[in-house]
């Protein structure tokens, strides 16, 4: 047998064997992103059997709480790429630093943020929200914010589980905290088995205390379950560690600011689709809201892919951290596909989810979403490689530059571009999406050119010395 043909089957077996490896941590961890929009789309359903208004200002307090735990988990999203290098080293000391710093940090960031929540009643106003609804989504936002510890704690150890090559248990967790959640929706929204009817309310309250099951079940189960039981993942709770708290900070606070661009840009982009009036605004909303769900599947694989790269790092295989994205843009590839064809070739179905695509009145609005998800088709496939490239950076512990690509790209060529063409030379509001997809594109190409030059050089590095040394490494990622 030639030399080139052991390659090329050395090649298949390590290629199939992160196959294996990267869906392995990747179904778990898709299946988790759906459940966590379960969540959101059952208090909504649930929010919706109170009537209209507690439904408008049910979504406004919902927003608003994701929107800022969101914010703060992404500051916490380093934990996991600093344990799955340090995993895939063998320095389980540093796993276990990293999650008792998480946790440390999620602790002193909750009460600042806390009291942010109980008093953003006082905000709402000033962003042109109505009385009424505002009035209600008091009540959800007082009821949903003792929850805000317990959510960021999850987060914390979600990144740690995964890290470790075990997200299959917070799948469970999250399954049976969906199930959990419907039930005390109806408990304390209609006051059931002489528990008071709470109303909106009631909805934040079950939410709270589905956060505190979710923490408190995978505390328990990182803590006592024999496969981390040596690990010791929280005995190092009262230990000071500068570096890696430095570390997760600087690393989270560009993931805050990057996720931060991303909604808001989104934000930005419906307002401008308003300038053209209510009916391109709903159609704009109906394709936004298709691509949002069917984002859960890149994500999911997008983190994957970093504890994947993170590990292969750890381990001093950067050839094994480029084939783990390989591996993540070729999961991704036949879904994206899939998708684009359905966008093309059934719009009509998809608006009418929606809209009552027989009703004369929505005549308009129907049209324009099906031009809207054409161009979304496009969108959607440049996100998930964006997605995907920006996982795997993380996982090199790479965010500073990655932040800087994205919001050039997200605000200079997507809002930027859009209100150019699509305001001020009159192209309309189809040219708003068609900025936003340049934007993605030139995201993703610039994400990936650079998630491979930093590999080269490591590997060139690697070639000249037989090992690479921490220093090199940061030297490297310039993080």
């Amino acid at each position: 047998m030639s030399r080139i043909e052991i390659t090329s089957q050395e090649f298949k077996s390590e290629f199939l064997s992160e196959i294996r490896a990267s869906l392995e941590l990747a179904i778990p961890l898709v299946i988790a992103q759906i459940l966590e929009a379960g969540i959101t789309f059952l208090d909504a359903v649930m929010m919706g059997l109170l009537g209209p208004q507690a439904l408008a200002a049910g979504a406004l307090g919902a927003i608003t709480f994701s929107t800022i735990s969101i914010v703060c988990g992404c500051t916490l999203s380093a934990v996991g790429a600093i344990a799955a290098n340090a995993f895939g080293a063998g320095k389980i000391d540093i796993v276990r630093t990293a999650t008792t710093k998480g946790l440390w940090l999620a602790a002193v960031m909750s009460l600042p943020v806390m009291l942010l929540i109980w008093n953003f009643d006082s905000i709402l106003p000033l962003l042109g929200q109505d009385a009424s609804n505002v009035v209600l989504a008091k009540s959800y936002l007082r009821a949903i914010v003792w929850g805000f510890p317990a959510a960021i704690g999850f987060w914390v150890l979600k990144e740690v589980s995964a890290a470790l090559n075990r997200p299959q248990f917070i799948t469970v967790i999250m399954a049976v905290g969906l199930l959990l959640n419907g039930i005390g929706n109806y408990v304390l929204m209609f006051g059931k088995f002489g528990f008071p009817a709470l109303g909106l309310a009631g909805i934040g309250w079950a939410s709270a205390l589905v956060f505190w099951f979710n923490f408190i079940a995978t505390l328990a189960w990182l803590g006592f379950h024999p496969k981390f039981r040596d690990y010791k993942l929280f005995g190092a709770l009262f230990q000071f560690d500068r570096t890696i708290l430095v570390d997760i900070l600087r690393a989270g606070s560009s993931l805050a600011v990057q996720y931060g661009a991303e909604i808001g840009v989104f934000s930005a982009i419906a307002l401008l689709m308003g300038y053209f009036g209510t009916t391109m605004l709903a159609a704009h909303e109906v394709a936004v809201e298709t691509v949002h769900f069917v984002q859960m599947v890149p994500v999911g694989i997008s983190y994957a892919t970093m504890m994947r790269v993170g590990q292969m790092m750890g381990q001093n295989n950067p050839t094994g951290a480029s084939r783990a994205v390989s591996v993540g843009i070729a999961l991704i590839t036949p879904f994206i596909i899939i998708v684009a064809l359905i966008f093309w070739l059934f719009p009509e179905r998809i608006v009418a989810l929606f809209l009552d695509i027989n009703n004369p009145n929505n005549a308009e609005s129907v049209k324009m979403a099906i031009s809207f998800l054409s161009v979304a088709a496009i969108v959607q496939m440049f996100y998930s490689i964006q997605v995907i490239t920006a996982g795997a950076l993380l996982g090199l512990k790479d965010t500073q530059k990655p932040m800087l690509i994205n919001i050039c790209s997200y605000w200079g060529l997507g809002f930027g571009g859009g209100y150019l063409v699509g305001v001020k030379l009159g192209w309309g509001s189809i040219a708003l999406w068609w900025s936003l997809a340049l934007g993605l594109i030139v995201a993703a190409v610039a994400l990936m050119l650079r998630f491979y030059i930093l590999i080269s050089g490591i590997t060139s590095s690697e070639d000249e010395q037989s090992t690479i040394s921490p220093s090199t490494l940061t030297s490297k990622l310039d993080i």
